[in-house]
């Protein structure tokens, strides 16, 4: 019994951490770059960036299926290597992946737009390189949101279903998350089960945003100047 219970546990908490891994990078990346972009094709990018996140997960599912499919662009190349993505474990980390990098993209991007530029325009004239600039100045003082963008990212995607039963499927021990386990016990009748399940997520989920309401506070509570220094 105890079985039900721990392999979509297991297998949940292994996707979102390689998957909160892989969006912290990627979405600061993007956001540091479109923070700092300003050519024609900004809104464009920046929609596509963000498409994931206004599109209902089967669609996005049926895309990602389409691309790693056996005749997708992206699958035939994988064919070449003797690998495929879909209805494997790392089809639930892509799926957890692109429907969490919205979150952490916009987050980290709207840090990154509040840095002002003077202050790393008087780090180049002291002689700081840009990956110094990035790392001693940009970084500390958009880390806030960026700690809000990681916390979401995380919580999207320990919430992922639509994509990820679209690509990665159900198979017990191998792809079945809790979001897909809860879906089928349901579809199965077993209504206890799923109960349990749906405890878990919910202590996770809210433990992350009781984490976000803490973090926001304590970040408030910092850049605050006291009176006494005006």
């Amino acid at each position: 019994m105890a079985e039900s219970y721990l392999s979509p546990l297991l297998i949940s908490l292994k996707t979102v951490l390689a998957t909160t891994f892989i969006t912290f990078f990627l979405g600061i990346a993007a956001a540091r770059w479109m923070a700092r972009y300003s050519g024609k094709f900004r809104n464009l990018i920046d929609g596509l960036f963000i498409l994931p996140i206004v599109l209902p997960p089967t669609v996005v599912g049926f895309g990602l299926l389409v691309l790693f499919g056996k005749n997708g662009p992206l699958g035939a190349l994988l064919n070449i290597f003797n690998t495929s993505i879909v209805f494997s474990w790392p089809a639930t980390v892509v799926a957890a992946v692109i429907m969490s990098f919205p979150l952490m993209y916009m987050t980290s991007r709207g840090g990154f737009e509040q840095v002002d530029v003077n202050i790393e325009n008087a780090a180049r004239t002291l002689g700081a390189s840009e990956w110094k600039i990035f790392w001693t100045v940009t970084m500390p003082l958009a880390w806030p949101a960026i700690v809000s963008a990681t916390i979401l990212a995380f919580a999207r995607s320990l919430g992922e279903f639509g994509a990820t039963l679209m690509l990665a499927g159900n198979i017990p021990g191998k792809t079945a998350t809790i979001p897909v386990a809860i879906y089928f016990n349901i579809q199965a009748g077993h209504m206890d089960q799923a109960m349990i399940l749906v405890a878990i997520v919910l202590v996770i989920s809210f433990s992350s945003l009781m984490a976000l309401a803490y973090w926001k506070g304590k970040a408030r509570r910092t850049i605050t100047i006291p009176p006494e220094t005006l």
